[in-house]
């Protein structure tokens, strides 16, 4: 094994006699590493847009989510609220209504999602870091106050400095006898005290209001369409999850972040496995390189095969010797395509090479996020060697029999 791993690193390291040997196996390093460098920084911003994307959601999505599996709400008396208040690590318990309306704004009209919320969400939330306009308030005094999204203040052309003109809700009764259609919806005015810009899908929906409001214009008295569990750590979130759904009975729902956009996740992740697909049969062409060079390097050290022969080596020495040659070029460029990518990523965290917009404009990052993790590294390292063996058995098959005769 050492004879043929020395042999193999002396065919590689030498001169050849045929300078377009030499060419191939540059070519091939080089293929490989590209390829590998290409699946690391690929990878990483990925995690660095799924860490970003949880981010910007985790301003609205609490660690844990009870909802009641029949229905659209239930009182809160219908939980242990005591019992959830004492599971340790537990920082806020938000009561929340949530339910669409129509919002009104001089002329202009739009369809948002009106959430609810207790006093003690900002808290416990980053919305302070979204906002763009404004202080994030839900009461002063006697009068309440909105806190709208970026979207929708864009559709509606509304401002937080217009204390003439409120933004007016409208939502369905809730009694099914109704005389007239000005009957027919509920009502209520409200101005807004700031602007948040988290994530298009929610900037263009959500309105945070009072609870007390929320439940007042929907005929919801008393009553919540869900509750909101936010720990100190994700650990404890983890940990309490179980506990939460044994104290809460099979009536209820118990989300966590990830299943409360299940969705989106998926999506996320099957677009990257799609991604490393894609660039890995990319990377299996570039590899047809190291058999063009293996077949090149057997029939220009058909003498050694013959002296080796006839000194006593066996196929199946002769045979390591091709394959670690193949072998140390798959690992020559996937070694220098992890530095080279590990290197890109690390710059691009640290100085923001390459920007996200080129032109004007905003957005909650300036540069593409990266984040790099070991076990990308090491499913790339992993895949281009078993890529690297695969291409480097094809040639090596030639060497039987037969083939050591016509060399002798």
């Amino acid at each position: 094994m050492k004879l043929s791993f020395f042999i193999a690193k002396r065919y590689l390291i030498s001169r050849k006699s045929h300078n377009i040997i030499n060419i191939i196996s540059g070519v091939s390093v080089v293929g490989v590493m590209v390829g590998t460098m290409a699946l690391i920084v690929v990878l990483s911003v990925f995690n660095g847009i799924e860490s970003l994307v949880m981010s910007l959601f985790n301003t609205f999505d609490p660690d844990l989510r009870i909802s009641i599996k029949e229905g659209k709400s239930f009182h809160p008396a219908d939980l242990p609220v005591e019992e959830l208040k004492k599971i340790a690590g537990l920082a806020l318990y938000n009561e929340v209504l949530e339910e669409n309306a129509l919002m009104k704004y001089r002329d202009n009209q739009h369809i948002v999602r009106v959430k609810g919320i207790s006093e003690d969400f900002e808290k416990h939330s980053t919305i302070d870091s979204m906002l763009v306009e404004g202080t994030f308030k839900l009461h002063e005094g006697s009068r309440d106050y909105a806190v709208i999204g970026a979207g929708i203040a864009y559709y509606l052309n509304a401002s937080i400095h217009d204390f003439l003109n409120p933004l007016v809700l409208y939502a369905p009764r809730q009694e099914s006898s109704m005389a007239g259609l000005d009957q027919a919806f509920n009502s209520k005015s409200i101005f807004p005290s700031a602007i948040f810009a988290v994530q298009q899908d929610f900037d263009s929906r959500y309105v945070l209001v009072p609870l007390k409001f929320a439940q007042d214009l929907f005929s919801y008295p008393d009553r919540i369409s869900f509750v909101e569990l936010r720990f100190d750590n994700e650990a404890e979130a983890i940990q309490a999850k179980k506990e939460v759904q044994q104290l809460v009975g099979s009536d209820f729902l118990v989300q966590d972040r990830f299943e409360q956009q299940n969705e989106m996740y998926k999506i996320m992740k099957a677009e990257k496995w799609a991604i490393f697909m894609i660039l890995t049969f990319i990377l299996i062409i570039a590899t047809f390189n190291v058999i063009g060079s293996l077949s090149m390097l057997m029939i220009e050290k058909k003498k050694d095969v013959a002296v080796l022969s006839g000194m006593g080596a066996d196929i199946k020495m002769i045979r390591r010797i091709f394959l670690f040659e193949g072998m140390m070029i798959s690992l020559s460029g996937a070694l220098a395509g992890l530095f080279l990518g590990g290197l890109a990523c690390w710059l691009q965290q640290s100085f923001g090479l390459i920007p996200l917009q080129m032109s004007g404009g905003s957005f909650i990052v300036n540069a593409y996020p990266v984040e790099m993790q070991a076990f990308d590294f090491i499913l790339v390292f992993s895949t281009v060697l078993i890529i690297g063996y695969l291409a480097a058995s094809v040639p090596i098959r030639q060497i039987n029999k037969n083939y050591l005769k016509e060399k002798l």
